[in-house]
């Protein structure tokens, strides 16, 4: 299992790679995003605070279907929807899978541990957030319903 984020590569949403060693150096809020969910607006706030702290943070959308389905379309519809929308501009990666046994290499890390060195969590629903470090290292996890312009966000992110 890897020892930090920075290992895990992707593929895009739009094709090439989210390669997370690209964003050493920087924090990253790593959120699985759904287009048909209650948490869906939250698209806005996640592209607000990536454009105004861009020296500093990058968002990861991670599109999954594991809750609700409400994620089924394919990735250039997602892609779409998520720029026509919202205008998003952050990176977004492939769809996968996050919970179960097919759950992808990069939830096992976030969600145990055995691997990330800091908690245990299981991702409840749509939009919860996994904060991680300038090193790859694992922060905190947010719930869905904590907004990602929240002051808690905020004053990790801005000190």
């Amino acid at each position: 299992m890897s020892k930090t984020v920075h290992d895990f590569v992707l593929e895009g949403l739009r094709g090439g790679q989210v390669n997370f060693n690209d964003f050493k150096g920087k924090k990253i809020l790593i959120v699985n995003v759904a287009s048909a969910c209650g948490y869906t607006p939250q698209y806005k706030q996640l592209q607000d605070l990536y454009e105004h702290n861009a020296d500093k943070l990058v968002v990861v959308g991670v599109p999954c279907n594991d809750f609700g389905a409400q994620e089924p379309g394919t990735a250039s519809e997602i892609a779409d929807f998520c720029e026509v929308n919202y205008g998003v501009s952050f990176p977004l990666t492939q769809k996968i899978t996050i919970l179960g046994e097919q759950r992808h290499p990069l939830y096992s890390f976030l969600t145990k541990k055995e691997f990330n060195n800091v908690a245990d969590s299981e991702v409840q629903w749509n939009f919860q957030k996994y904060l991680i470090d300038e090193n790859g290292q694992l922060i905190k996890c947010y719930s869905s319903s904590t907004e990602p312009l929240s002051e808690e966000i905020l004053k990790v992110i801005q000190p």
